[in-house]
């Protein structure tokens, strides 16, 4: 399998749906839809979590992880977002992507059959050899977290 090869698998309750797909040329995410039955949609009262499948088993290419983010629009327009974001797929991963809706809105959120739901951004993925160490170099950050570099840029 090609590094630039995602295979999907279409599961029953997806069949009818469009593969993900690149809505631009330089986008970085396919969207993922919702593959939930035409007739029940999914409703997310404000507040509230659902997951949300997407009719599809994939193959991420061997040292990649599959990322599921949020679409912007959503989060803009409804307060709607992926609960754990950025989600990870794993590429030995062989069950049905599904989404973690969270609505942060002030209003209940429809999700349709087919409705574009979450980005999924293909990323290389670095394994390490962990090693104990005594100590561990300097840096001019040091310890210093949340927050500590500031809130407003150097003026």
């Amino acid at each position: 399998m090609s590094i630039r090869e995602l295979r999907v698998v279409r599961l029953p309750h997806g069949a009818d749906l469009p593969l993900p797909a690149y809505q631009s040329d330089a986008a970085a995410g396919l969207d993922l839809l919702a593959a939930v039955p035409a007739d029940a949609p999914v409703t997310i009262a404000p507040g509230r979590r659902a997951l949300i499948p997407t009719g599809l088993v994939i193959a991420l290419p061997p040292g990649t992880e599959g990322q599921v983010r949020p679409r912007s629009g959503l989060a803009a327009r409804h307060g709607v977002t992926v609960l754990n974001t950025p989600g990870t797929i794993d590429a030995d991963y062989r069950g049905e992507v599904q989404v973690i809706l969270a609505n942060f809105g002030d209003a209940p959120f429809e999700v349709a059959r087919g409705s574009r739901i979450a980005q999924l951004v293909i990323a290389p993925v670095l394994h390490v050899d962990v090693r104990l160490s005594e100590t561990l170099d300097e840096t001019a950050r040091g310890a210093g977290g949340f927050g500590s570099t500031g809130l407003h840029g150097a003026r």
